[in-house]
């Protein structure tokens, strides 16, 4: 069973207009439309039994509507194969409520995304969030390095991260981009064996251009197969989560650089599906 952690997907009246967007930023090109159908075809074609789609909230005016949106269309969808999570703002003012909310829906855990929320992960209001979320139960995934259409400051750096777990130590923390894209020496001398998941979204293989421009600058700060390997099997295959960052990668292509990195066949169960199917509570489940 294959299962995709990291997934994005956009409002159909909007989904066209935010890829192109996102993607122009980036210099990267999307393999499917940005929306839940998209995703859905994805999955079929490629043989993914799950995707979580991760939303980034960039408004805490938001922080109510996108919810409802995931407790009320796509919650119901899990027979489909569609897990999503819920999003969480640190300028939210109802963080204990909301949180309470979805976890009373069904919801599994909720995304952060320091860069687009300007705030960095170890900032006061976040750590609450990690907190209030962790007491509850619920899987926080956050976005951890430097996020290529944002050059600059790293919100989510190995250091942050390291304040979080000395002042917070949540339960079910997932650091997307194998804990700090871009900064790989550092996570894998620093961060690597601590108690947390590591998402490996956008993390090995080409970076497509997006049409009409020059390949991202950043083309080549992905992680080589050896060194993807060797951070693996320091931090634990038994705590990588396989992630695609869909649209922003082919799933299918991901499947298959990943099972030709080098991990034995029981490393690669683990990191497609069984490490997730264990922090998402599926024993038993099949969409």
């Amino acid at each position: 069973m294959i299962i995709d952690m990291h997934t994005h997907i956009f409002p159909g009246h909007i989904a066209e207009k935010t890829i192109n967007k996102l993607g122009a930023a980036a210099h990267i090109r999307p393999h499917t439309d940005g929306t839940l159908y998209g995703l859905l075809v994805s999955m079929r074609h490629h043989g993914i039994a799950y995707s979580v789609p991760q939303p980034a909230v960039t408004n805490p005016n938001s922080v109510e509507h996108l919810n409802n949106t995931v407790i009320e269309k796509l919650l119901p969808l899990q027979s489909q194969g569609i897990l999503p999570f819920g999003g969480m703002h640190p300028d939210y003012p109802h963080v204990s409520q909301e949180l309470r909310r979805l976890k009373s829906a069904g919801v599994k855990g909720i995304k952060l995304h320091p860069a687009y929320q300007r705030t960095d992960l170890d900032d006061p209001k976040n750590l609450r969030i990690l907190y209030e979320a962790s007491d509850l139960g619920l899987i926080v995934l956050t976005h951890a390095g430097l996020d290529i259409s944002i050059n600059g400051y790293d919100y989510a750096s190995v250091e942050h991260v390291l304040h979080v777990l000395k002042e917070v130590a949540p339960q079910k923390l997932v650091l997307a981009h194998m804990g700090g894209w871009g900064n790989w020496a550092q996570v894998e001398s620093d961060l690597a064996g601590a108690p947390v998941w590591l998402d490996t979204a956008f993390t090995y293989g080409q970076m497509d251009p997006y049409p009409g421009m020059e390949p991202s600058p950043h083309k080549n700060t992905v992680l080589a197969p050896a060194d993807f390997l060797r951070l693996c099997r320091k931090h634990g295959t038994s705590r990588i989560l396989f992630g695609t960052d869909s649209p922003w990668q082919d799933q299918g292509d991901y499947v298959e650089r990943l099972r030709a990195i080098g991990l034995t066949a029981a490393e690669q169960e683990a990191v497609l599906g069984k490490n997730a199917a264990k922090l998402l509570d599926l024993s038993g489940a099949a969409p």
